[in-house]
């Protein structure tokens, strides 16, 4: 990984910015709020503030492209996914994670209430806290399932899956994923893994 572009896209202040960093990466984040981006005080130098869905970012330009938990935030999570690809050279890595909605923790704040729809699920949190969630159903928080990521990477023209399983899981319930419907409420967080084409 030594010298190894890495964008963080949806990397808000640069959560990964030391763990990449020891790695020996060069490291820029991405998000498209300033408030991320800030979180931590002035954004740091490699800090780009930028839709994940129309990165800001020249083709091919990085080795690696991660996004950690942001899919399940933005309105069209395979435009993002394909936007990681484009901005990845050919024969780069990308990584991504989601939480799948499906999970105990796909409504986030509003778990697990979002089992009775994301809207009960933001009524219920409104009545009991006395403000809206952090996540709001169909504004920044929307339903991604693992067959559906499963779908766009199997077919999507530029990249080649590698693998796809339960990133906090055991190494023993990798195989989860290929259970229709039981990945769907047992896998918590999918991590997929492809290489640019």
């Amino acid at each position: 990984m030594r010298e190894a572009l890495v964008l963080d896209v949806g990397g808000g202040p640069g959560y990964f910015r030391a763990a990449f960093g020891r790695a020996g990466a060069r490291y820029v984040s991405v998000d498209s709020d300033l408030g991320e981006l800030s979180a931590r005080g002035r954004p740091e130098p490699g800090s780009v503030m930028g839709s994940g869905m129309a990165l800001p970012i020249r083709d091919g330009a990085a080795d690696v492209t991660y996004s950690s938990n942001v899919l399940e935030h933005v309105p069209d999570p395979w435009a993002m996914a394909e936007e990681m690809l484009r901005v990845t050279r050919p024969g780069g890595v990308v990584f991504l994670s989601f939480t799948v909605w499906l999970s105990p923790w796909g409504g986030h704040e509003t778990a697990p209430w979002h089992y009775l729809g994301g809207e009960a699920a933001v009524r219920r949190y409104v009545r009991k806290h006395g403000h809206e969630p952090k996540n709001r159903y169909g504004t920044s928080l929307f339903p991604v399932s693992v067959a559906d990521a499963l779908l766009w990477a199997r077919h999507t023209p530029h990249g080649q899956l590698l693998d796809a399983f339960p990133r906090y899981h055991p190494r023993w319930a990798r195989a989860v994923v290929r259970v229709p419907g039981l990945r769907e409420l047992a896998t918590w967080n999918l991590a997929v893994v492809l290489r640019r084409r």
